[in-house]
């Protein structure tokens, strides 16, 4: 049977709040993919997968087992695996490329599948409202200063990455809130909708100019279905911590599901 369905979700957030909690979490994630992975020609994985992550050159942080080799046995069985890296989650190297077969990609991508086009990105940094982030991304990724970090000892770095992730959490609860705050103020709705435009009229110009007809995002921990105008749809996948949803392309639409459901 040729697989054609995508599977997209993001914010599992693992290692949040205590190791107990997150096992709990990670094996609802475990089972999630084995489903997905029965008939998915690709699971997008769009971020803050790990509620922090860095490689130093011979350690990763400590855990996360059941998952890792779950992705691992999927990719080995020509399921592609696509991980993106969020906020939480920036500095992946070639670890988990190598242990467990999946694809990282470090920028927003435009992709054809099924003669339908997706968008996809963590959303981090997207649009206006992120100016402030965006400058503090460039130090995280700048060369030097992860070098720098990682001649902190792990156990002090992890500690020291906990602390800032956690001020991160809060900081954009109290600036964004936990309800969807409308079209006019949501940044990555305006962004969907400016981009989509943008394109249209690109397309005008150079039809090989590809037109979204998705726009999928995780990050703002909220579960969106949002018709833009000129005919895309904007979807936002949530999180773990809370909702526990997912979407699927089964060849014409996407829909947004929850996990675990009666008829997946």
């Amino acid at each position: 049977m040729e697989k054609k369905k995508l599977y997209f979700t993001s914010d599992f957030h693992l290692g949040f709040p205590t190791e107990k909690i997150s096992i709990v979490r990670e094996k609802s994630v475990v089972a999630w993919l084995n489903h997905a992975a029965k008939d998915a020609h690709t699971i997008f994985l769009l971020g803050d997968i790990f509620d922090f992550w860095f490689e130093y050159k011979k350690v990763v942080p400590k855990g996360f087992v059941r998952m890792l080799a779950c992705i691992a046995n999927i990719t080995e069985k020509g399921v592609e695996v696509c991980v993106f890296p969020g906020n939480h989650d920036l500095w992946y190297l070639d670890y988990l490329v190598k242990e467990c077969g999946v694809k990282i990609c470090h920028q927003a991508t435009e992709l054809r599948h099924m003669d339908k086009v997706f968008y996809l990105h963590h959303g981090d940094g997207l649009g206006s409202g992120e100016l402030f982030y965006r400058l503090l991304k460039k130090v995280f990724l700048f060369a030097p200063a992860k070098y720098l970090f990682r001649w902190l000892h792990p156990d002090i770095g992890v500690i020291v990455a906990q602390f800032l992730s956690k001020n991160s959490r809060h900081s954009q609860k109290r600036h964004k809130g936990d309800n969807y705050l409308g079209d006019n103020k949501e940044f990555l709705t305006q962004f969907a909708q400016k981009h989509h435009e943008q394109q249209i009229l690109n397309h005008t110009k150079d039809n090989k100019v590809l037109v979204p007809d998705f726009y999928i995002f995780g990050h703002r921990h909220l579960v969106l279905n949002i018709k833009l105008q000129g005919g895309a749809t904007y979807i936002n996948l949530g999180d773990w911590l809370n909702t526990q949803q997912y979407a699927v392309f089964d060849g014409n639409t996407v829909e947004l599901k929850p996990w675990p459901n009666e008829n997946p």
